[in-house]
């Protein structure tokens, strides 16, 4: 073992290039420690990572990144990647302000060519570049690694079958990482792929098929099928062959010995696209990861040697678990309702509900668009589905919202979580424009939460809506610590409520900045400004009556939402003008998220930037007012 650690000498790729299997592994090795040791300072998805970092180190000696053409799918496992990358540097400020991205990110690195952080993407992407490559005439390589969980997506079948008749060039690999496709892997499935990856099998494939072509064409026929589904009997390939894909596997991909060879030859293969099939370990390496039922895919930040991780005590619950628990209530006094994830059922709190209620609750994979247009068919047979989808990812089904609920009005309750931003996770997971695109829709009932009574008060309106669908969102977090009743009262459609009265400025919020409002008030009365402050509750139908009656009794109307321009201040500008309620000189500002795909932070930091704090808003509201702000500031 040399006094200088493998890793220290590995700046960018080709410096482990010339690397033998021994070194490899030794690299290998000192990957994981160095992961590991990273995600612990910033927290972040681990699990992921661990499990591919023996395919990370030999993708990178196989290939000539980055001018060969490497994509992760998602970005959860590209950690080990970024390290290898030129990244090390920095890789303990994954995640945090101003540091490495926890997804793989164009403007971030010439070695992330396609930035991703939603599931499936890869082979349309890494078609793409296979598309343009072969217009320039140039002959790099072009890899897409997908995991098993995202082959669940109608997406990377939509690819898949397209490979074929765009390119003849293309290294798909499949990381297969909870053994849900493979069967056992040893030494017999790794030699077989060598075999079947290698020169002299290839040859002696396309001699038959020179010899086939020959044959009349019954013949020529049952000689491909024959030759397909016999290998496919020993490997496992007969769907990848049928969709064009020349199928290598399943191997170890921990078996850097195997792993780097089969590779090689993959790299080789130029008359049609390859499947690599690659069975890994997530959590490899790291017995806390192994042992987790979740392999630790997303952690905060933890002690390396117990794997405990440091997460911070509230005495309010979640929302996720708030909505979880609430529509177990419900459903135990109503047997047509069910509950529909798309592969987040932690995510969503509806793992507590299918601990209840297994045969009511469906996960259907990363299938957002199917998930949506499932729910539809549910609800035109008389359940009341409940499709509990991320706002971020209920933008994949958006389609399936407007043309099989919307349109045929059918009564699906959309509940979408992690609304407004999300902190560490960034611009590619924050829910900034559901209110934009679900409030456009004709007939449909658009709630926010404000506090954690209020959403148990959603999910019994929804109930009561039978005609037509609706949605209510609600953030990432805790809650505010309200109290929940027993069995929450719906409220009654497109009713609003004032929280406190004043006289100068009216503060109308939708979602969870009600918090902060109330506390802008506070401020302004500081300063002499006497403050009402509303809490919407619907984005759509709104509460005109309440609108309007603010608008006539306030000099001044601030709105103030978690979503971006195009939402709610829009919606109440509309309904202002439409009731000539601007003609009176009335001064209106809508407080929303900026213009722009705001990058990670804290959610404090975020909000602050976008000017949704409660300093914010008062500031707004004494510029809205005339007044300067500047002049004795206004401080918390």
């Amino acid at each position: 073992m040399p006094d200088t650690p493998l890793l220290d000498t590995v700046h960018v790729p080709a410096d482990m290039r010339a690397f033998d299997a021994p070194r490899l592994r030794q690299l290998a090795d000192e990957l994981r420690a160095e992961t590991i040791d990273a995600v612990s300072v910033t927290g972040g998805h681990l699990g992921a990572g661990l499990g591919v970092v023996e395919l990370t180190v030999a993708l990178h000696h196989v290939f000539e990144t980055p001018k060969d053409i490497l994509i992760w799918d998602v970005g959860h496992q590209c950690y080990p990647h970024k390290i290898l990358t030129g990244r090390r540097d920095r890789i303990r400020t994954l995640r945090q302000p101003g540091g490495l991205s926890g997804f793989t990110k164009r403007s971030e690195s010439e070695y992330d060519p396609f930035g991703a952080a939603h599931a499936s993407t890869s082979i349309s992407a890494a078609l793409g570049f296979c598309a343009a490559r072969d217009q320039k005439g140039d002959t790099n390589k072009v890899v897409a690694v997908i995991g098993d969980g995202s082959m669940s997506a109608g997406m990377a079948y939509e690819a898949m079958n397209n490979a074929a008749e765009t390119t003849k060039q293309l290294v798909v690999i499949l990381n297969d990482n909870d053994m849900s496709i493979a069967p056992p892997v040893g030494g017999m499935s790794a030699y077989l792929a060598k075999q079947v990856s290698g020169g002299t099998y290839r040859n002696f494939r396309r001699f038959g098929k020179s010899v086939a072509e020959h044959l009349p064409r019954p013949f020529r026929n049952a000689a491909r099928k024959a030759e397909e589904y016999a290998r496919g009997m020993i490997v496992g390939g007969t769907f990848f062959e049928e969709l064009g894909f020349y199928y290598i596997g399943p191997i170890d991909g921990h078996d850097l010995d195997n792993l780097v060879p089969i590779l090689k030859n993959a790299a080789a293969i130029d008359d049609r696209p390859v499947l690599v099939h690659v069975v890994t370990q997530k959590g490899k390496g790291y017995a806390p990861a192994e042992s987790s039922a979740d392999k630790l895919h997303a952690v905060a930040k933890f002690d390396v040697v117990s794997g405990k991780q440091s997460k911070s005590v509230s005495n309010a619950p979640s929302y996720t678990k708030v909505f979880g628990t609430e529509l177990i209530k419900r459903a135990q006094l109503d047997p047509s309702i069910v509950a529909i994830t798309a592969a987040m059922p932690s995510g969503t709190g509806l793992d507590l509900f299918g601990q209840v209620f297994p045969d009511r609750t469906y996960d259907v994979g990363i299938a957002e668009q199917h998930a949506v247009t499932f729910a539809a068919g549910l609800a035109a047979d008389g359940m009341k589905p409940f499709c509990a989808i991320y706002s971020t990812f209920l933008q994949r089904g958006y389609d399936q919202v407007v043309h099989d609920v919307a349109i045929q009005k059918l009564p699906v309750r959309f509940a979408m979580d992690r609304a407004g931003l999300v902190g560490a996770d960034g611009a590619t997971h924050a829910g900034s424009f559901d209110i934009g695109f679900m409030g456009a829709l004709p007939g449909m009932v658009l709630m926010a939460a404000a506090d954690e009574a209020e959403l148990a008060a959603m999910i019994a309106t929804s109930l009561e809506i039978d005609d037509r669908p609706s949605a209510f969102r609600y953030p990432r977090g805790e809650g505010v610590g309200v109290e929940i009743p027993d069995l929450a009262a719906p409220l009654e459609i497109g009713r609003g409520r004032i929280v406190r009265e004043g006289t100068a400025v009216a503060i109308l919020s939708l979602g969870t900045r009600l918090e902060e409002a109330l506390k802008a008030a506070d401020l302004l009365a500081a300063r002499g400004v006497s403050a009402t402050v509303a809490d919407a509750r619907f984005a759509k139908p709104l509460d005109a009556d309440m609108i309007l009656r603010l608008a006539r009794e306030h000099e001044a109307l601030i709105t103030v939402e978690e979503g971006a321009m195009g939402g709610f201040g829009a919606f109440v500008l509309q309904l202002l003008a439409e009731k000539g309620a601007l003609d009176a000189g009335l001064k209106v500002r809508t407080l929303c998220l900026p213009d722009v795909f705001q990058d990670q932070d804290s959610p404090m930091a975020m909000y602050t930037t976008a000017g949704l704090n409660a300093q914010q808003i008062a500031a707004s509201a004494l510029v809205t007012l005339g007044i300067d702000a500047a002049r004795g500031a206004v401080r918390a």
